[in-house]
């Protein structure tokens, strides 16, 4: 499911200040990047399934390996995790509308929070 029109994909930002702001909502790094894209994912355990909030970004300036990269925000998507297989994001998927409603909080604060830095 993508989230479309809620600010976050028109944002570029500094990657120290994101990872600080991403953090602090709960999504996480870890270790998803490398030179030049990031994923920040909150993992939500329901007895629906377990679901992913992923926030993407790309580097347009600097690389993401050394701290020091300007990233630009794409379209946040929920999808559902199925073992082995991984997270499906597609059309067919129902995701819980208090999953969704909580998401929707969580990317409007995030944008606002964002937007008071960005580039």
């Amino acid at each position: 499911m993508k989230f479309e029109n809620t600010g976050i994909e028109k944002l570029k930002a500094d990657l120290n200040r994101l990872d600080d702001v991403m953090h602090e909502y709960g999504l996480v790094r870890a270790g998803q990047w490398d030179y030049d894209r990031v994923t920040y994912d909150r993992k939500f355990e329901l007895k629906e399934g377990v679901f992913y909030l992923r926030v993407q970004g790309f580097a347009v300036e600097g690389d993401v390996d050394v701290f020091k990269a300007t990233i630009q925000l794409l379209t946040p998507l929920l999808g559902k995790h199925y073992y082995p297989h991984g997270v499906e994001y597609g059309e067919g998927e129902n995701f819980p509308a208090s999953l969704v409603t909580q998401c929707k909080k969580i990317l409007e604060n995030v944008a606002e929070e964002i937007s008071q830095f960005a580039l």
